[in-house]
């Protein structure tokens, strides 16, 4: 059975949207692209490390064409490597699938457990909405988080409220890169967070 890992830059109070720059899909928010002051080589390289070890992507459509419009074709190792592996696209209506190898998942919930046993890694980057739906349905192996140091006070976050309770052990110790960005990696563990009675 193959993993599911989700990637996701995030600021300290939890806030995933528009991280990388304005879009169509962000009209509007004070502020996009919040997380580029904080990358540096050595961030970036491990990164592309990361890209390098999965075997397919998941995504939902939002982030799949924001994708799609500039990762074509891009002569980087992240480009080739992205155009190289499928590309699943969680949507219920009519994606534009015109980078190749994409195909369309209309349900995420039971298809997932399909590719899971298809690929060794599948890695989602963005894709808010869609993560939702894998949490909820127990998909999720592993969650890496890029953790910029600012609060914004606004937008989605990665666990909103109603979110699944749920618990989560570090597979490894926290790496901080030079210009700021701190790298969290976590494993999903069994059952719903325990708690204690501090009075007993």
């Amino acid at each position: 059975m193959g993993e599911l890992h989700v990637n996701m830059n995030i600021t300290l109070d939890g806030v995933i949207q528009a991280n990388g720059g304005p879009t169509e899909e962000d009209k509007g928010f004070r502020y996009s692209g919040w997380e580029r002051p904080f990358w540096d080589p050595e961030s970036e390289a491990q990164i592309n490390a990361d890209v390098q070890a999965s075997d397919a992507l998941l995504l939902g459509r939002t982030t799949y064409d924001i994708f799609r419009r500039y990762w074509p074709g891009q002569p980087d190792e992240i480009g080739r490597a992205f155009d190289r592996v499928p590309k699943y696209v969680a949507s219920r209506g009519t994606p534009e699938l015109s980078w190749d190898t994409s195909f369309q998942l209309t349900n995420a919930a039971e298809e997932v457990r399909d590719l899971r046993r298809r690929h060794e890694q599948i890695h989602t980057w963005g894709s808010a909405d869609l993560l939702q739906t894998l949490f909820r349905e127990h998909l999720v192996d592993r969650v890496n988080l890029w953790m910029c140091p600012v609060v914004i006070g606004q937008g989605k976050r990665l666990f909103p409220e109603g979110a699944p309770a749920a618990r989560f052990e570090l597979t490894e110790p926290p790496r901080s890169f030079p210009a700021g960005v701190t790298l969290l990696r976590f494993r999903r563990l069994e059952g719903a967070p325990e708690t204690a009675d501090t009075a007993a």
